[in-house]
């Protein structure tokens, strides 16, 4: 067993082939439009508005919608119209397939509890800090906010794992780390694999292609995420009353990027899958 997303758990099944699937998935984002696609089609907003609204997002931790209406680049009645619009045109990947004949709604039904089952151990709807760790509240939203941001600024859909406690740091492609002090003390740690890096390059780089771009340009990207990330983390910590102040980042050398976590601090993971096949996971560190 392991961490798959349901058109590939079709596909491996024999349910459908990949080029039935790769259709589904293409129905399915032509129609699945993001707020800002959304009401940029329904002519509510600029392209220059959607720009300002994700420069904005990544000071600040609102979702598209509530980032427009305090920009007041929307009413909030043309916010819950575009969110109804959404809503009302979702199309899930099981509806796709029914949808260019591929699979009957019965079919979908079967598979789609066959996959829950397959997938029950890997599943997490939620951030869960194991029993112990102390200021759970702070890492709970940390991971939070690593998710939102991932999604809202990099543009990436992945699916969670559950949060355990670790002892080692398993290397990826790259790594960043940024360190923390002041009434807690710890590390930050994003490792990512070469696509997700490019991912990320993309959204902070504002370019369609980034292969051409130097190593150390793709690397500052990197660090500039978790530097997003971190700052959004500051600032929620304080309101939760814990006075957090955060190093610049760095990028770990090859030699630092897979070993023991030292003995001073409690380390948890999290990992993070992504449908191509690329992977993440969060680190974080927290002293004794």
């Amino acid at each position: 067993m392991a961490v798959k997303f349901f058109g590939q758990f079709l596909v491996e099944r024999g349910a459908v082939d990949p080029e039935k699937l790769l259709a589904a998935i293409d129905l399915q984002e032509r129609t699945n439009l993001k707020f800002g696609e959304m009401a940029l089609a329904m002519g509510l907003i600029s392209a220059a508005d959607v720009e300002r609204v994700h420069d904005a997002q990544r000071g600040e931790d609102l979702r598209f919608g509530d980032m427009a209406v305090k920009l007041g680049i929307l009413s909030t009645e043309q916010m819950q119209q575009v969110l109804t619009r959404q809503k009302n045109n979702h199309l899930y990947i099981g509806e796709a397939l029914v949808k260019i004949g591929a699979l009957s709604s019965a079919r979908v039904e079967e598979l789609l509890e066959a996959f829950k089952a397959d997938q029950a151990p890997y599943l997490a709807s939620q951030v869960v800090i194991p029993a112990g760790v102390s200021n759970p509240a702070i890492w709970e939203m940390t991971a939070d906010l690593t998710y939102k941001m991932l999604t809202r600024v990099a543009n990436l859909s992945f699916r969670p794992g559950p949060c355990t406690l670790t002892q080692t740091l398993d290397a990826k492609h790259l790594t960043a780390a940024m360190d923390f002090s002041g009434s807690l003390r710890g590390r930050y740690l994003l490792a990512v694999s070469a696509g997700v890096q490019q991912a990320i390059a993309r959204a902070i780089l504002k370019e369609s292609d980034v292969s051409g771009e130097p190593k150390e340009v793709l690397d500052d990207t990197l660090m500039e995420f978790i530097n997003i990330v971190c700052g959004n983390v500051a600032a929620k910590a304080a309101q939760l009353g814990h006075s957090l102040d955060i190093d610049p980042p760095v990028i770990l050398a090859e030699n630092q990027q897979q070993g023991s976590v030292p003995a001073e601090f409690t380390a948890l993971s999290f990992p993070l899958y992504f449908a191509d096949g690329e992977e993440a996971e969060l680190s974080l560190w927290i002293a004794s």
